[in-house]
């Protein structure tokens, strides 16, 4: 058993907690870092996680591409997320890479490369605070409530959920007036369907193509979502996630 990290939090936190701001008047601030200070941030963070898990044997870091197939599908997709990263991030990232397994996907974030692994290897620990990280089946610590663990059926429904409500942060909308609470309600009432979420989205003036673009964006690969051999993602398609049945539902409603 090992555990897999969504490590883009850990270094990031730890890199701007090791910046030190200079400002020498006139027109000069200069921002400095040490990046032993750094390092051994990570370090320690990454040592708190296998000590609150009871997991030693193996730690497997996952970071996020610089190229992001998101913003391929919506230019807007975490558009406000501008800042640079603080200082000594890439240099963290090669030095860690001395001592773990680092995992980068071409294209991916690490949440996806962490799915896809986590999937394709069932057994492990995930490791991340992401509320999205709830649609991969299997063993979740999210750093603050303890290892849940998350069926598929539970997966799909998060996915669901989070393609209704939208995440501001991530910049994508969702339903407009649709939080996590009325999503959850929603499909409480009206099935755990595909034709559940267009119909919210279409009540709203919105098109299918609005719900099948935040579905996508919405979506956390899994082993099944990516093609190894082109190595790219295979976009999410509501007919192989819930089979023939929904799928013929949605296209009538379509029509």
């Amino acid at each position: 058993m090992s555990l897999l990290i969504d490590c883009d939090y850990v270094v990031y936190k730890c890199c701007a907690a090791a910046e030190t701001e200079i400002d020498f008047g006139e027109d000069l601030i200069v921002v400095t870092s040490r990046f032993s200070e750094a390092l051994a941030c990570v370090e320690r963070e990454l040592y708190k996680i296998a000590n609150d898990v009871g997991v030693f044997d193996d730690s497997i870091l996952f970071f996020s591409d610089s190229v992001n197939f998101r913003k391929l599908l919506d230019p807007a997709y975490k558009g406000h997320r501008n800042r640079k990263k603080p200082c000594g991030y890439k240099r963290v990232i090669n030095a860690l890479k001395e001592t773990y397994p680092v995992v980068i996907m071409p294209t991916l974030e690490a949440d996806d490369a962490l799915g896809i692994y986590a999937t394709k290897e069932p057994g492990h620990i995930l490791v991340s605070p992401d509320k999205d990280m709830r649609q991969i089946p299997g063993d979740l610590y999210d750093l603050s409530d303890g290892v849940i663990t998350v069926t598929p059926e539970e997966g799909r429904h998060w996915h669901l959920m989070q393609t209704l409500a939208g995440d501001q942060t991530d910049g994508y909308s969702g339903v407009p007036g649709m939080g996590l609470k009325r999503a959850a309600t929603l499909l409480a009432a009206s099935g755990a369907t595909w034709e559940t979420v267009l119909n919210a989205f279409l009540e709203k003036g919105m098109t299918e193509d609005d719900a099948l673009l935040n579905a996508r964006l919405a979506k956390i690969l899994q082993v099944t979502d990516y093609d190894f051999t082109n190595q790219e993602p295979r976009l999410w398609d509501p007919s192989r996630e819930f089979g023939a049945e929904d799928g013929a539902a949605v296209q009538a409603e379509a029509d």
